[in-house]
C-alpha cells in the first residue's frame, strides 16, 4: 500500500494574487464581504491583511489553497467548498493577534510549512554550540521563522518560491543553504488518476503537491564532521474531542525493521492515546495532552491521515521515503546516534506544565534523509497533502483506499 511518489503536479487554476500593502486594492470578492470565522473566506481576509498572498483555485473555484510568501512560503490554509467553505488548517489568531516576536518560536500556524532539521542532537540547527539543549536555549533559525521568502513565479501551474540562508549549528559549522520550494493545487479530476480510484459522490477534495530542495552553498562538503541537515515538513490542523491520526505501518520483526515507533518524545504516550491494531497505529488528537511519536523509514508506508468526525474532515499525506536511507535523530539530546531518526511524525498539542498551551493543533509530518551533499549539490523531498470533505458513507471508501481501514473503525478505535 505504499504511496510514495505517486503523484504528478496537475494542471491547476488560476492564481489570484491579493495584495495586502498599505496602498494595495483588495480585491471585491475578498474584502468587501464579511464571512463566519472558520471559513475559508474569513481567513482570506484576515491573512490578507498581513502578506501579499497567492491563492491557487480550481476551475470552478471551490478548491483553493493560500501561499503566504511573508511567512516562510507555508500553506496556511485551504478549502474544498471556495470561500463560505471550511478552512481546513490551522491558523493562530492569538499569536497574530498578540503582535509579540517570541525569540524562540513563532506559531503562527500553516498546514503545510517547510523547515529543516534536526530540531536537537548533534547536528541541530536550533541550539549554539555547546548550550545545553533546554527550552531557554532552543531558538528557531529567523529563515523559517519570521523572515520572507522570494517569489520566483506565480502561475496557473504552480507557486516557486526561494529563500537563502545561512545557519550555525551545534558543532560550529556554518552551513550555506539555497531552498526552493514548489506548490502545485491538483484538481479533482486528477485525483482518480493519481490515486487510483474516482471520488466518490458525496465527497469534495481539495489536493496539493509540495516539491522542496536544499542545495549546499558552502565551499565544502556537509559530512558528519560538520553536521548537516534534513528537510522536515509540518502539517498543523484543528483538532476536536474525536479526531484520530491513522498512520498504517510496516509489519515484522522489530530486530530487522526497528519498534513500530517511538513514542516518548515528551514521555510515554499514555496507552488510552494510542493504539496497535492490524498494521495500523491510532493517536488520539484532542488538542488536550501533548504527544508526539514518530516512525522510521523502515516502518512508514510513506502515508498517514487523520479523521475529525465532527467537521467531517479527512485529511491524507504523501511522501517521499527510502527504507535504505539515513535520516537525522531530531531529539534533544546530543548523546543519541545523529544518524538514527524518523521519516514521519504525528503531534497532538496540549498544555505545557505551566498550563498555557500554543494551539491547540495536531501536526503530520514527514522528513527527508540525511542531506551529505557536495558543494553544489542538491537533495530534494516530496510531500503532498489532500483533504476530503463530505458525509462518513462517501469519505469511508477513500480512507480504506489510502489508509487501509474503515472510517467506523477510526471513530471507534479509542471507545
Amino acid at each position: 500500500m505504499k504511496i510514495n511518489n505517486m503523484l504528478m503536479l496537475a494542471t491547476v487554476g488560476s492564481a489570484l494574487l491579493l495584495s495586502c500593502t498599505s496602498n494595495s486594492k483588495k480585491t471585491e470578492n475578498s474584502m468587501n464581504n464579511h464571512f463566519e470565522k472558520g471559513t475559508f473566506g474569513y481567513d482570506l481576509n484576515y491573512l490578507s491583511e498581513k502578506d501579499s498572498l497567492i491563492v491557487l483555485k480550481s476551475a470552478d473555484e471551490r478548491a483553493q489553497v493560500i501561499v503566504s510568501p511573508a511567512y516562510q512560503a507555508k500553506v496556511f490554509t485551504s478549502t474544498t467548498g471556495g470561500a463560505e467553505g471550511k478552512s481546513l488548517g490551522f491558523v493562530n489568531y492569538k499569536v497574530f493577534d498578540s503582535g509579540v516576536v517570541d525569540e524562540h518560536m513563532n506559531g503562527y500556524g500553516g498546514e503545510n510549512r517547510f523547515w529543516l532539521g534536526p530540531e536537537g542532537g548533534q547536528y541541530s540547527i536550533y541550539f549554539q554550540p555547546d548550550a545545553e539543549q533546554v527550552y531557554d536555549n532552543w531558538h528557531t533559525p529567523p529563515a523559517i521563522d519570521t523572515e520572507a521568502w522570494e517569489v520566483q513565479s506565480a502561475s496557473d501551474q504552480e507557486a516557486v518560491l526561494t529563500k537563502k540562508m545561512e545557519l550555525k549549528n551545534y558543532k560550529g559549522s556554518t552551513l550555506k543553504i539555497s531552498v526552493e520550494r514548489k506548490i502545485a493545487l491538483l484538481q479533482a479530476a486528477d485525483l482518480s488518476r493519481t490515486l487510483g480510484m474516482t471520488l466518490p459522490d458525496g465527497a469534495a477534495a481539495v489536493a496539493y503537491a509540495t516539491d522542496n530542495k536544499i542545495t549546499n552553498g558552502n565551499d565544502f562538503e556537509w559530512t558528519p564532521e560538520t553536521g548537516t541537515v534534513c528537510i522536515w515538513m509540518l502539517d498543523m490542523f484543528n483538532p476536536s474531542d474525536s479526531a484520530v491520526t491513522v498512520v498504517p505501518y510496516n509489519e515484522g520483526n522489530d530486530k530487522e525493521l526497528g519498534a513500530v515507533a517511538t513514542t516518548d518524545y515528551f514521555g510515554e504516550i499514555p496507552s488510552d492515546r494510542i493504539r496497535y491494531e492490524n498494521g495500523t497505529l491510532y493517536l488520539k488528537t484532542d488538542g488536550k495532552y501533548r504527544s508526539k511519536l514518530g516512525m522510521n523509514a523502515k516502518r512508514t508506508k510513506a502515508v498517514a491521515g487523520n479523521y475529525d468526525p465532527i467537521s467531517r474532515r479527512l485529511t491524507v499525506i504523501t511522501f517521499d521515503a527510502d527504507p535504505e536511507s539515513t535520516y537525522l535523530n531530531q531529539e534533544w539530546n546530543p548523546a543519541k546516534d545523529p544518524l538514527k531518526g524518523d521519516a514521519l511524525n504525528a503531534y497532538n498539542d496540549g498544555p505545557l506544565d505551566d498550563g498555557s498551551i500554543m494551539g491547540p493543533f495536531l501536526e503530520l509530518e514527514s522528513c527527508s534523509p540525511v542531506a551529505f551533499l557536495k558543494s553544489g549539490e542538491s537533495l530534494s523531498h516530496t510531500h503532498h497533502v489532500y483533504h476530503f470533505t463530505g458525509d462518513e458513507a462517501a469519505l469511508s471508501p477513500i480512507c480504506e483506499k489510502l489508509l487501509g481501514v474503515s472510517l467506523k473503525q477510526v471513530k471507534t478505535i479509542f471507545k
